[in-house]
């Protein structure tokens, strides 16, 4: 870290005082783009996606769980993974504080990925998390959502994602996407998130921003896999591979689909 100014407590509350009028314009300007979210329109859902969990077949309007309001995790678990993504599971440790608040103000919370059940629940149950979590085996949910990829979604080297057509580099990626269920029991897509559009979420970020060091992701990727590891292996010499998997130090490969 380079050495850094010392002044007089005069001047250093003169200039923290005027960085605060800048995050104050920040935060005013947040609060009317998320109006603006709220005022985007919806669209129709024309079919009740089936998924799976230890009771059996189970409906995305059961996931509402009486609730008018889903929030659904699009977490990076393929078919043939035997672990979560470490970018996916730095998110989900953020789940457990808010999960509570959630189901007491109108909103339901599950994660939705395409391995099997089981090794979604063993994985779960590692990890320490309480929400709710379902396979989307057999359904094109993921893939309607433009987070989970075949070879024919594979256009040209791209895929479409975050709104646009991207590079392909992995054939799950992550997002949020959030459901409004009517009275009538119509459900509707309101709003998705990807890459790093739920960033506000990840509470350690928000600490490490305050830091001198700041998030210290000095590379080779300039990214959390710099650094962060399930939250299990940090005691380990396990490194992240681009398609956030967490791999061996010292693994001859990555995967190159990523």
């Amino acid at each position: 870290m380079a050495t850094h100014k010392v002044v007089s407590d005069q001047d250093w509350l003169a200039a923290h005082s005027a960085h605060l009028q800048e995050e104050k314009q920040l935060t005013r300007q947040r609060d009317a783009l998320s109006e603006k979210r709220r005022q985007l329109p919806w669209r129709r859902l024309a079919q009740d996606y089936r998924f799976h969990d230890t009771s059996g077949a189970v409906r995305l309007s059961e996931l509402f769980e009486g609730r008018s309001q889903l929030v659904i995790k699009h977490f990076m678990f393929g078919p043939d993974w035997t672990e979560g993504c470490v970018g996916c599971s730095f998110e989900a440790d953020h789940i457990g504080g808010a999960l509570l608040h959630l189901l007491q103000h109108d909103v339901s919370f599950a994660a939705i990925s395409r391995a099997p059940f089981d090794r979604l629940e063993a994985f779960r149950q590692r990890m320490g998390w309480q929400f709710r979590w379902l396979s989307s085996a057999g359904s094109t949910f993921n893939r309607d959502f433009h987070v989970s990829f075949d070879a024919e979604d594979i256009v040209e080297g791209k895929v479409f994602y975050n709104y646009a057509w991207q590079p392909f580099v992995c054939e799950e990626l992550s997002g949020f996407s959030v459901f409004y269920r009517d009275p009538q029991g119509d459900i509707f897509h309101t709003f998705s998130a990807y890459g790093r559009g739920a960033e506000e979420l990840l509470g350690t970020y928000v600490l490490l921003d305050m830091t001198p060091n700041g998030r210290n992701e000095t590379g080779p990727r300039h990214n959390l896999t710099d650094w962060v590891r399930l939250h299990d292996r940090y005691d380990s010499d396990d490194r992240v591979a681009p398609s956030g998997r967490s791999e061996p130090a010292g693994c001859c490969h990555e995967q190159a689909r990523r």
